[in-house]
Formats: C-alpha cells, structure tokens, sequence
C-alpha cells in the first residue's frame, strides 16, 4: 500500500500558500518536503506539524492508494 499528498497539494493551493511557506511555518526539512512531493514515507511528526500549520487532518492531506 502506497501513500498520495495529492490532497496537500490541492489545499495549498486553496490556502494560496507555497512548499516554501510551508516548509517555514511548519518547521519541516527540505528533505521531507523532497519525500512528499515524491509520495514516500515521512515521519508522523512532520504531518503533524503541516497539520498544526494548515489546522486539518492527516485525512485532508493524504490518502492510501494500492
């Protein structure tokens, strides 16, 4: 089973907020950033932190694909 940010991307754009933005407001690396737009695994601490920032669910920004 695979995991899509799909969804985070999509509220970015919604939220009219940058990966840069983000990256600064979430307190996240550049290299977690790297993994997510290349949907790889991430640590649960750094979707909490997007989480915290963008005040959603690990439900609104990511989906488990086949």
């Amino acid at each position: 089973m695979a995991v899509s940010y799909n969804k985070l991307w999509k509220l970015l754009i919604d939220k009219n907020m940058s990966k840069t933005q983000l990256i600064k407001a979430a307190k996240i690396s550049t290299n977690a950033m790297e993994k997510l737009g290349k949907n790889e695994d991430v640590r649960v601490e750094v979707l909490v932190k997007i989480c915290g920032v963008l005040d959603c669910t690990m439900d609104d920004i990511m989906d488990f694909v086949d």
